[in-house]
């Protein structure tokens, strides 16, 4: 017979291993049932999103940008942005919001709609100094649509800086 301290102690265990690390993305949640027709086409999407967040973590402005669809649509920061290939430079991570920026993480990321050739996805990423420390959170709705049969994110709405 389990003891009521050592059933709470393995939940805790539990939970805490299927819990990221501090600065780690989550993974893509299950499809939930009223999106299952379109299970393929999130898993789609949900890859462009943790491709897109590795190549920034990484630097990497070609695979960056090799996620997006163009133009590429960005409200955030009072304005809106047309991005379009190349709009991206390797000194945006030395100043401005991402200037003590070390990477970011997935905290949430669930489907609200769902079709053939567009998901959008409610998302809260997070930023982090080098250090571990969190600079902020920021909730986005991106919208991942397929062009072409190539899966890309066209746009994003961030109350991110």
């Amino acid at each position: 017979m389990v003891s009521r301290r050592d059933a709470l102690i393995g939940a805790g265990a539990a939970a805490a291993a299927a819990t990221p690390a501090l600065g780690q993305s989550v993974p893509a949640p299950p499809v939930a049932p009223e999106h299952a027709r379109f299970a393929a086409e999130i898993a789609a999407a949900q890859g462009r999103l943790d491709a897109f967040m590795t190549a920034f973590n990484g630097r990497d402005l070609a695979a960056f940008e090799d996620t997006f669809n163009f133009p590429h649509v960005r409200f955030a920061s009072g304005k809106v942005t047309i991005i379009n290939p190349g709009y991206h430079k390797a000194e945006m991570f030395e100043r401005g919001a991402l200037a003590e920026w070390d990477h970011s993480a997935w905290q949430r990321r669930d489907v609200i709609h769902a079709g053939a050739d567009k998901v959008h996805i409610d998302t809260r990423f997070a930023r982090y100094r080098k250090d571990g420390s969190l600079i902020g959170g920021f909730d986005s709705i991106y919208i991942v649509t397929r062009q072409d049969g190539r899966w890309g994110i066209q746009g994003r709405s961030s109350f991110a800086p």
